[in-house]
């Protein structure tokens, strides 16, 4: 099974019953150089949350909502898009994830408020929703993000960015494939086992099974293949260090105040891509050259979740380091526009499931073996570009997507939580 993550969050900051104070200005002030959008939110970061939520959607669909890999019918097209975004799109999300705790958090502190308790409640929350969201497509991450999520609340209170930096550089290596590949050469009957997540009872019946079955088989039995998956191949731990890293940006203003990272930025997006090539035309003789050595089936099969590993994170960088690039400087009108679906992330989540998996599976349209490649890479690119013209619309007259209404709304208990925009006054 391959991974169909996203990851979900909003970044908004609570609501001010105080009124600005200093250091709500000092914040604002020092967001003004990466374009800060109403409300005080940060526009590059929308951005980056609007590109990693429309390239992981181009990834759902190209890949028919997971149905691709029952038959698989590897060619160019898929191999392309595969090859740019997955893995990436679903890293920046979670990426995007902690630094919107930070926002959280420091707002709150701002206003001399402790939101630890509002947050796990908001977690809590978040973990309902991929609930219900995982009941139409299994492939839902949210509730795993908000499982995870909780580990912040912990890694917060360590004051020294530099301990956080080494734990997400730990988490990233990928340790837990390291112990796989080692216990793997070294005889394990656990690590030389066939892999969990390959046993996956869900997909005959997404194949196949009207709504009803498909919704049973979701509450569970479909779930497991994609738990293993997270926890066989180190995604569990991966998600936590791109919270770290997140969390990290947060605290040193990185998006805040670009300007001082345009010294490093452009030799480190030469390096990502550098590296993202290297390990995508080397990882095929890698394996091979691995496999040879006759470590045993765990060892040769961590050994690639490694390469892949890394390759993502590399490919990651790149993505993130290319995007800020683009907008900060003369090209930002080539990105900009994603910054609108960036504020919807949570209901064109939900909504593109609920509108595409019923098209690809049997109990709906069943498309998923009629159309080929080139359709449903078309289809894909009509609908972000729907998507984005959308969201530009709605957020023109509504401050928040539905969902993150609601969202917003139980975080904090309120139904006065505003939802339309007040017309300009004249």
């Amino acid at each position: 099974m391959r991974p169909m993550p996203g990851t979900i969050d909003t970044g908004e900051s609570p609501p001010d019953r105080t009124g600005p104070t200093r250091g709500s200005i000092a914040a604002a002030t020092r967001a003004a150089p990466a374009g800060p959008a109403s409300g005080g939110r940060l526009d590059v970061v929308d951005v980056l949350r609007g590109f990693a939520l429309m390239a992981l959607f181009l990834v759902h669909v190209v890949e028919s909502y997971e149905l691709f890999w029952a038959t698989e019918r590897p060619g160019l097209i898929t191999d392309i898009v595969f090859a740019l975004f997955m893995g990436k799109s679903f890293s920046l999300l979670a990426l995007c994830f902690g630094f919107s705790f930070f926002i959280l958090m420091d707002r709150a502190a701002q206003r001399g408020q402790d939101f630890t308790a509002r947050f796990a409640w908001r977690l809590l929350i978040l973990e309902a929703i991929g609930f219900l969201h995982a009941l139409i497509y299994r492939g839902d991450i949210m509730q795993t993000l908000a499982a995870i999520g909780f580990l912040l609340l912990l890694f917060n209170r360590i004051r020294s960015n530099a301990v956080l930096l080494a734990g997400a550089g730990f988490c990233l290596i990928g340790p837990s494939l390291i112990v796989q590949l080692v216990a793997g050469a070294l005889g394990a009957g656990w690590a030389n086992a066939p892999a969990q997540s390959s046993v996956d009872p869900g997909m005959p019946v997404y194949l196949s099974g009207d709504l009803w079955q498909v919704l049973r088989v979701n509450l569970w039995a479909g779930q497991q293949s994609k738990y293993w998956f997270f926890l066989e191949y180190g995604r569990m731990v991966q998600i936590l260090g791109l919270y770290l890293l997140g969390l990290v940006l947060g605290r040193t203003d990185f998006f805040g105040d670009l300007a001082k990272s345009r010294g490093w930025r452009r030799p480190a997006l030469l390096g990502a891509a550098l590296l993202a090539v290297l390990l995508f035309l080397a990882r095929e003789p890698l394996r091979e050259a691995f496999s040879g050595l006759g470590l045993g089936l765990g060892a040769d099969r961590a050994f690639w979740a490694l390469i892949n590993l890394w390759l993502d994170l590399a490919g990651t960088a790149f993505w993130a380091l290319l995007v800020i690039a683009l907008y900060d400087g003369r090209a930002r009108w080539l990105v900009r526009p994603l910054a609108a679906p960036g504020r919807l992330t949570l209901t064109y989540y939900i909504l593109q499931s609920a509108i595409f998996v019923p098209i690809f599976y049997h109990y709906g349209l069943g498309k998923y073996n009629d159309w080929d490649a080139a359709t449903r890479l078309w289809v894909a690119l009509a609908a972000i570009a729907v998507q984005i013209v959308v969201a530009h619309w709605w957020l023109a007259r509504f401050q928040y997507g539905p969902i993150e209404w609601v969202w917003r709304a139980l975080t904090y208990l309120r139904r006065d939580v505003p939802f339309r925009r007040r017309p300009p006054a004249r």
